[in-house]
């Protein structure tokens, strides 16, 4: 009963999200956009929509490698998906979700809250920096002499210097940090826990799991091979998401070049900054600017792809990642200890 009940919760709130979506852009226009893209290019984006989503399985596998015993294939490919219903639904993307997720990871490999939370922000940070790097390089050849370019270039490289500034300074003061942490999280862990144990968690217990996330984080450095994985998954996205794109305008009647595509599929990775769910608006009005820059296609063809792919995107994401997450465990609180 309960896990029909979270299907149907997942169900509608995937649902909730395509609808929202609707509202935001216009179905009218969503359903002229569509209409106007050739069947065999509806198709090919399809399956191409549901190889991205399955594409996120492989550094998921990865990063849960070191997590007891890890999982399966099969187990991977559900986690992705229901980690891209998280990601659709919370705010901040993978900011928000991935401490939801956490929750679902430490079940299944019965290991700590705290050590799955770390090996999935590792994920997160190397497949996030990886796709930066790979479009600032591959950027610099393609778009090199397009004036109109260089703000999507220097966004690039200021994001990996970020990236760089940011690893090195959580890593150099993790010591300070995990004191400070402790202090925040210790209050909040202690009233929560309390609710399901007799005894609840004190300071030790929240300062131990601290010190587990870092030795998660850190331990990458013994597995460069999953690291490796994990970027490989993250590049076999962005390449499937650009020939989503590529299809959508050949759809359309449109030549486009793929490279300069693949260049800025990253760049509305910023949008998750905004607090909407799926970044409703914010990820269409980036992605097909940034593809009227690079391609030099029509205004009107960029958002019409943009609007199609996302429209085959979002209840992929919310429906099939709805069904993955109503068969997690680890909704209910255990009195396991770390």
């Amino acid at each position: 009963m309960r896990r029909a009940l979270r299907f149907f919760l997942g169900v509608g709130a995937g649902s909730a999200i395509l609808a929202g979506y609707l509202y935001t852009v216009g179905a009218e226009m969503v359903l002229n956009r569509a209409i106007a893209v050739a069947p065999w290019a509806l198709g090919i984006i399809a399956i191409l929509v549901v190889l991205e989503g399955l594409a996120d399985a492989i550094g998921v596998w990865a990063s849960i490698a070191p997590l007891g015993d890890g999982i399966s294939p099969s187990k991977s490919v559900q986690f992705a998906l229901a980690g891209d219903f998280f990601d659709t639904l919370s705010p901040a993307g993978p900011v928000s979700s991935e401490p939801i997720m956490a929750r679902f990871f430490s079940v299944a490999t019965d290991t700590g809250y705290s050590e799955a939370l770390g090996v999935r922000s590792t994920a997160k940070y190397v497949k996030s920096g990886t796709q930066a790097v790979f479009s600032a390089v591959l950027g610099i050849f393609v778009l090199f002499g397009t004036p109109d370019a260089t703000p999507i270039l220097l966004t690039f490289g200021l994001s990996i210097a970020g990236l760089v500034v940011f690893g090195g300074m959580i890593l150099r003061t993790r010591n300070h940090l995990s004191k400070g942490i402790t202090a925040a999280l210790t209050p909040v862990v202690s009233r929560i826990s309390g609710l399901y144990r007799e005894q609840p968690h004190d300071r030790a217990f929240v300062a131990a799991g601290v010190d587990r996330f870092w030795q998660r984080i850190v331990g990458f450095q013994e597995t460069p091979r999953l690291l490796a994985l994990i970027a490989v998954g993250g590049l076999i996205e962005q390449l499937l998401t650009a020939a989503a794109l590529w299809v959508a305008l050949a759809g359309l009647g449109v030549n486009s070049a793929y490279l300069p595509i693949l260049v800025i599929i990253p760049l509305p990775q910023v949008a998750s900054v905004i607090p909407i769910p799926g970044s409703l608006g914010a990820y269409d009005l980036l992605l097909g600017g940034a593809l009227v820059i690079v391609t030099g296609v029509p205004s009107t063809a960029a958002t019409a792809a943009v609007l199609v792919v996302r429209t085959l995107t979002l209840p992929f994401s919310g429906l099939a990642g709805g069904v993955s997450v109503a068969y997690l465990r680890g909704w209910q609180p255990t009195v396991r200890s770390e």
